[in-house]
């Protein structure tokens, strides 16, 4: 490198190798830990290319690692507007509003992130009376924890309507997100990432649904099997899988046993992970869990749609004994306590 090289004509793959050569061999050997292998392999061969920096090109990409570092933590801390404010007064306008346009370029800020800092009922009193679809929109973005709890809390009639958006949202233009971020956070518009954002799907509110009480969860799914049966039929599917049986209580699992065939089970077992192996033998007999396990040894390969459909044999099973409440599946957003 030359040492008339100013910062601005860097490239990051640049400016990065000379912060691994100031940082020195233990500290960038510690960064390369938490990097893809093309990462390694550009920043490896940069380095190999780079002959000498001057201390004043280090000091000017230490100085920016560092003010970009801390306009993150300032983020994280209280958004945009608030890590503005604090550089603005820590190194001038100029210079924050320079770090700022920095990491919009670079930095992918999620949309609606200073809505994730509040707390659901106050966002729900905040979002309830917008369109099904705006309300989709947000709780595709927050966590499933205030989702959770604000599709709890809408109207019976709107649970199901927003449920079913988010189900089916695939990818939003980044002007719908801008325009509904303007009404909630104006100013947070402008850090949208121009590329169409995917969101919702029916991942999204698998996830959502996991976590509502049971009620809203009922309601919802009666209502998608009316609408929509196709698409019930893959959120339940998802909803609980076979692996999650190792999160049912000894009772529960030793109800749902009784239900299932010794060869489903058997075919249903076959390369399932040994934690779902040892609870399940668990709560068996010595005697049935031998020879279960003598079947599986004896059975040879099974194709993998065999052991799938095995497997949902028993997870409908599963959701019929929680449907007559012969057993329970722990869940979050409120359900009564069963003592």
């Amino acid at each position: 490198m030359s040492k008339t090289v100013n910062i601005n004509d860097l490239t990051g793959v640049q400016k990065a190798s000379i912060l691994l050569i100031t940082l020195g061999p233990e500290r960038s050997a510690s960064i390369f830990k938490h990097l893809k292998e093309d990462e390694i392999e550009q920043l490896t061969l940069e380095i190999a290319n780079t002959r000498s920096v001057s201390p004043a090109l280090k000091d000017q990409v230490l100085d920016e690692f560092y003010e970009v570092c801390l306009a993150q933590q300032y983020i994280a801390e209280g958004g945009i507007e608030y890590a503005k404010e604090l550089l603005e007064k820590a190194l001038g306008a100029d210079k924050a509003k320079d770090i700022i346009g920095k990491l919009t370029a670079s930095l992918q800020v999620r949309p609606f992130e200073f809505l994730r800092k509040t707390d659901a009922s106050q966002l729900l009193n905040f979002i309830q009376d917008e369109h099904p679809q705006t309300i989709a929109l947000i709780l595709s973005y927050l966590s499933s924890s205030q989702s959770s709890t604000i599709i709890s809390s809408l109207a019976p009639d709107k649970q199901a309507d927003v449920a079913k958006r988010i189900a089916q949202m695939d990818r939003t233009s980044p002007d719908v997100i801008k325009e509904v971020e303007k009404v909630l956070e104006r100013k947070l518009a402008s850090l949208v990432n121009q590329d169409y954002t995917i969101v919702g799907g029916v991942d999204s509110i698998v996830e959502i649904l996991n976590t509502v009480d049971r009620g809203t969860e009922k309601h919802i799914m009666e209502t998608l099997e009316i609408e929509n049966p196709e698409l019930a039929d893959e959120i339940r599917r998802k909803m609980f899988v076979f692996e999650d049986i190792i999160n049912l209580d000894d009772k529960s699992i030793q109800r749902v046993l009784r239900e299932v065939d010794n060869n489903e089970l058997a075919v249903a077992l076959k390369g399932t992970s040994e934690d779902v192996q040892t609870v399940i033998f668990n709560n068996l007999s010595k005697r049935l869990a031998a020879m279960i396990q003598e079947d599986m040894d004896y059975m040879g390969p099974v194709r993998l749609k065999d052991v799938e459909e095995a497997q949902q044999k028993i997870v409908n099973i599963i959701r019929k004994l929680e449907d007559s409440a012969e057993i329970i599946i722990s869940r979050g957003g409120g359900d009564e306590i069963v003592v």
